[in-house]
Formats: C-alpha cells, structure tokens, sequence
C-alpha cells in the first residue's frame, strides 16, 4: 500500500503545487485527473524521488519512499511525460541497457525478460531498429517497456497515451490493468 500524509511543494515565487495531500493507495491502477497546473506531475516527480517535497511522508508497504531513496529507485518502474531515448541504439539494446541499470545481471535472464517486454508492447519486430527512427507512439511503447523493467512495485507513469493510436491506447490499458492486479500503479 502506497501511503501519503500531508505532502505540499512549494515552487519559487510562491507557486503551492501541492498543499496538505493525503492519499492511501492499494494495489491496483489509479489516475491522477485535474486540470494544468494542479500538481499531478509534481506529485509524480516527488514519489519518483526527482524532486524533494517541503514536507510530508511517504511510505510503500511500510517503508519509507522519502529517506530511503536507494530502494525507492529500486522497487519503481518510471515513464516520464518526456522520455529521452539514445538514438543511435536499437530497441532491443535500450532494454538491454536498462535492465543491466535496474540490476538485472544475469545475461539470459536479461535476454528473456526485453523478448517478453517487447512482446507485451507490440515492438518484437521493431527490436532491431534504432529508436532515433522510431514514431511517437512506438517510442511511448518503448519509454512503458523500460518502466516495467525489475519487477516494480509501484510504477508511475505520467501521460503514457500520449502519441498511441487507438489500438494501441487499448492495448496499453489491457497491459495495465493485467499489471495493477500485484502492483500501484499511478
């Protein structure tokens, strides 16, 4: 259970993005709705340990998201608004790379799990090419397929429709809710 109390940021020139927020979080999928401007990315920034709120705890299943940033990283799959790619690396060797980041170092067991993450996003056959090349929508498949590297517990991803055709917005759904069952996602 993803646990927060009393979480505010504040921005220079007195801008409150967040102010006094309290939520309580099972397993499941859970969207964050509210116009421009609101918070929903600060809050995100701040459980992805990319930005220090002024006050407030956050914990994931009794540990402490806020002090611990080590195994916070280590238990969370991230797909920002912007997701930066190495142009010049395939599909299949940007997983690669980021698994051996997330700690997967067992060669076969790396090999299976980017086969089985570029099967989930409909890249199998796109695997070989450069991302550099890629469209939006398979680059936002790509940016989903790192974010579920490692086994995260809590994944968080912020705006992960954005550029998908329909088709692929159903199948992305179909993959989230398949993984929400044992995981937060945000």
């Amino acid at each position: 259970m993803l646990v927060i109390k009393n979480l505010t940021k504040s921005y220079p020139g007195g801008v409150q993005a967040l102010r006094g927020v309290d939520l309580e979080l099972p397993s499941g999928v859970f969207g964050l709705l509210g116009p421009n401007g609101s918070g929903k990315t600060t809050l995100m920034k701040i459980l992805a340990t990319l930005l220090e709120p002024d006050s407030g705890t956050i914990e994931m299943n009794g540990a402490d998201l806020l002090a611990r940033k080590d195994h916070t990283r280590r238990m969370l799959g991230y797909l920002p608004q912007d997701f930066g790619l190495y142009p010049t690396l395939t599909a299949w060797q940007t997983l690669n790379y980021l698994a051996k980041l997330k700690g997967v170092t067992n060669r076969r067991e790396r090999h299976d799990l980017i086969e089985a993450l570029l099967d989930k996003v409909n890249l199998t056959a796109e695997g070989s090419q450069r991302v550099g090349g890629f469209s939006g929508g398979m680059r936002q498949r790509l940016g989903i397929a790192q974010a579920l590297i490692g086994e995260p517990q809590l994944i968080i991803v912020d705006e992960p429709t954005a550029g998908l055709d329909p088709e692929e917005r159903l199948r992305f759904h179909n993959l989230i809710s398949d993984t929400g069952g044992e995981n937060t996602i945000v």
